[in-house]
């Protein structure tokens, strides 16, 4: 357990570096049945934007999108949930979707060092494989749902209707 001195550590971090950098970027590494994530923490507090997560990408790659990500939010760039985005990763398009409240002590833990509590909202980036597939198409590689998981209470997205009006 972390002490309280490791705590306040971490907070000061994360908002000195949200203050210098837009936000702090948190890695988690992956674990035995789980693949690495890593999320966000300042974009709420210094753009009113959501914070952001972004699991199953290697470390770099992971920190380039979400810094892409607080860059363009952060300059007026709306982020609508089943819409879909290029410019994160080369050739692999990406969409958002709002992630479930059940999530959050999971995927966006540090944070609440910086809010206290889950009154600030949080959107998942989700990438397609090159050929446009998401984890929720039939034709998705086999195990990409499990590797990129969708942070919504049912477990697929709930913010649009796949192939009707999102990917």
């Amino acid at each position: 357990m972390a002490s309280i001195d490791e705590d306040e550590r971490l907070r000061r971090w994360m908002i000195n570096t949200a203050d210098e950098h837009g936000a702090a970027v948190m890695h988690v590494r992956a674990g035995d049945q789980e693949a690495a994530y890593a999320f966000t923490v300042g974009a709420w507090r210094r753009f009113g934007k959501p914070e952001a997560v972004v699991i199953g990408l290697p470390r770099e790659v992971a920190h380039a999108v979400l810094n892409t990500y607080v860059r363009r939010a952060s300059s007026g760039e709306r982020f609508k949930p089943g819409g879909t985005y290029d410019g994160f990763l080369q050739g692999c398009p990406m969409t958002v979707e709002r992630i479930a409240k059940q999530h959050y002590a999971q995927f966006l833990g540090s944070a609440f060092l910086v809010y206290r509590d889950d009154d600030f909202p949080a959107v998942q980036l989700i990438a397609a494989t090159p050929q446009g597939a998401f984890p929720w198409h039939e034709d998705a590689p086999r195990g990409f749902a499990e590797y990129q998981p969708v942070l919504t209470v049912s477990g697929v997205p709930e913010s649009w209707t796949p192939g009707a009006n999102g990917p």
